[in-house]
């Protein structure tokens, strides 16, 4: 298999197979975000609801895009990503997922929604800080910080807004809904709802699952692409499908916009991007100008070649945030448009990688979900889930959800929908609505998630480069 030898043909075969395994596993334990409201107000039957939702989230895999799987890997410096030791690599993405597999299991087991992408971000940031202590050059930060405070806000925000806009929405639906108050009450039996919050139910139970399969179903994407870049990097470290000819026109305009900058405008932060974004661009052409295919390349090359890339990008983006540049908003577009363009060659993923993925997590929604069905549905409020709890928890999770993933950002849709559940809850009845042990035990998973991750994922990336 891509001419490697059967070790690395093995290795590869497992990471991949961990690579499915975490998505399927992240279908399970996240399926409850979806169905969990629908099937305690009697919307739709549970084997209905589960199957309805795995296509959902299949689905979405594949309209969400890359944006948030290249926002997750980039949370590690280019150096660790483009480490051309292969062996380092395979231990870097085994102790990635072997730390979010055990983490997940554990929560799922015990009942207690967990967000995946924490559990993700948490061995990320450990692998990058494991990295620092047997990196060479210890004169450089080896988590890219900034990235890992973009995203980490994000998650902590997520929760915070899910339960305010539940409440808020619950007060509007009050204010709305006056005559019909069944809607605020436990469901009767097994009747299903009135027709109209019916359709709102599954309508948001199908944005939950949509969006969910777009936002965490690129981050099994991503993860796969870490694997294949690291395993066999001559077919997977640059998209081979670019044109070449193309590509070394972006080029030829960058370097034109760039010398439109005046550098004695710039404070000495940005005229040191401009000096490196200027030599990392006259590197690229003159790697370009020298080949007619990116496959002809070395391994050695391709990953320095993938390196060139992703400093560009990193570099002109600081340089189009300064306040100091002195470009045309005509320029300033042209520049940004380019590099976006140059950035393909590196942030793709092959048709089959996002198939593979849709296909775990789909098969994963089906299986497994009636235990944190259980704790959204029963645990988190002292009351059974009305109509109208059940629709405001969901319309601010699909939002939420389908927002973050529009700007690229990974967001927890357990802790959304958990804390959304939580939030109309207290609009019923008060802070006195919610059972304080689950409250405590959900807290307590998200405040424990990432320390446990960091240190777990940290060990083995240490551990495995012992072994390996």
């Amino acid at each position: 298999m891509f001419g490697l030898d059967t070790t690395l043909t093995l290795l590869l075969i497992f990471c991949l197979f961990a690579a499915f395994a975490f998505e399927f596993i992240n279908g399970f334990h996240d399926t409850a975000n979806a169905v969990a409201t629908v099937i305690y107000t009697n919307s739709l039957k549970p084997w209905v609801a589960v199957i309805w939702s795995g296509i959902c989230n299949g689905i979405g895999v594949f309209i969400g895009g890359i944006t948030v799987a290249m926002g997750i890997s980039n949370m590690l410096p280019v150096e660790v990503l483009t480490d051309t030791n292969i062996h380092h690599s395979i231990a870097l993405i085994m102790a990635l997922l072997l730390t979010a597999i055990i983490w997940n299991l554990g929560t799922w087991y015990k009942g207690i929604p967990c967000s995946s992408s924490h559990t993700l971000i948490g061995s990320i940031l450990g692998v990058g800080l494991a990295f620092s202590f047997v990196a060479e050059n210890k004169t450089i930060s080896y988590v890219n910080w900034g990235k890992a405070q973009d995203i980490g806000l994000s998650l902590l925000l997520s929760p915070i807004i899910g339960f305010s806009i539940a409440i808020l929405f619950m007060y509007i639906l009050r204010q709305i809904v006056k005559k019909n108050k069944a809607i605020f009450k436990e469901p009767v039996s097994n009747d299903p709802p009135p027709p109209w919050i019916r359709f709102i139910l599954l309508l948001t139970c199908t944005g939950v699952s949509l969006s969910h399969g777009s936002n965490d179903g690129q981050k099994g994407v991503g993860l796969v692409m870490l694997i294949l870049i690291a395993i066999v990097p001559s077919y997977f470290a640059l998209d081979h499908s670019v044109d070449i000819q193309d590509y070394k026109k972006n080029i030829i305009e960058v370097q034109a916009v760039i010398k439109k900058i005046d550098a004695t405008s710039l404070n000495k932060a940005d005229s040191f991007e401009l000096i490196k974004t200027t030599a990392l661009v006259a590197q690229l052409k003159t790697k370009t100008d020298s080949i007619n295919d990116v496959t002809t390349l070395s391994d050695a090359n391709q990953y320095a070649f993938r390196k060139n890339v992703i400093l560009i990008g990193k570099s002109t983006k600081k340089l189009l945030e300064s306040e100091n540049l002195t470009l045309s908003i005509k320029d300033k577009k042209i520049l940004k448009s380019d590099v976006e363009s140059l950035k393909t060659i590196t942030d793709y993923a092959p048709y089959w990688v996002i198939l593979m993925i849709s296909i775990a997590l789909g098969f994963g929604t089906m299986v497994g979900w009636k235990r944190i069905v259980k704790t959204i549905g029963e645990k988190i409020g002292k009351q059974h889930l009305s109509y109208a709890q059940g629709a405001s928890a969901e319309l601010v999770a699909a939002g939420t959800i389908t927002l973050s993933t529009i700007y690229g950002l990974p967001v927890s849709t357990t802790h959304v929908l958990s804390s959304g559940v939580a939030g109309s809850m207290v609009a019923s009845k008060g802070v006195k609505n919610l059972q304080p042990a689950t409250i405590k035990a959900i807290a307590l998973a998200w405040l424990l998630t990432l320390p446990v991750c960091i240190i777990m994922s940290g060990g083995f990336y240490l551990l495995f480069r012992l072994i390996f």
